[in-house]
């Protein structure tokens, strides 16, 4: 996949900025689902923690539009 500028009305966007907003989404929602059944009460510092979800679901959605 090429990387290019995406047009969004008129305003040339970013495409990491796009793919972050996803891993945002993606991270919002397992967060959700660890706070609901108290996962996050198991790691030594939450905030942290879901901090390195979101580097790892933004690095991973990177790697499979890459190819």
């Amino acid at each position: 996949m090429r990387f290019a500028e995406i047009d969004l009305l008129g305003v040339y966007v970013a495409p990491i900025s796009i793919l972050m907003l996803a891993a945002w989404v993606v991270t919002a929602g397992l967060r959700r689902f660890a706070a609901r059944y108290g996962w996050l009460r198991y790691v030594w510092h939450p905030a942290l923690f879901v901090f390195d979800v979101y580097i790892i679901v933004l690095s991973s959605i990177i790697l499979i539009l890459a190819r």
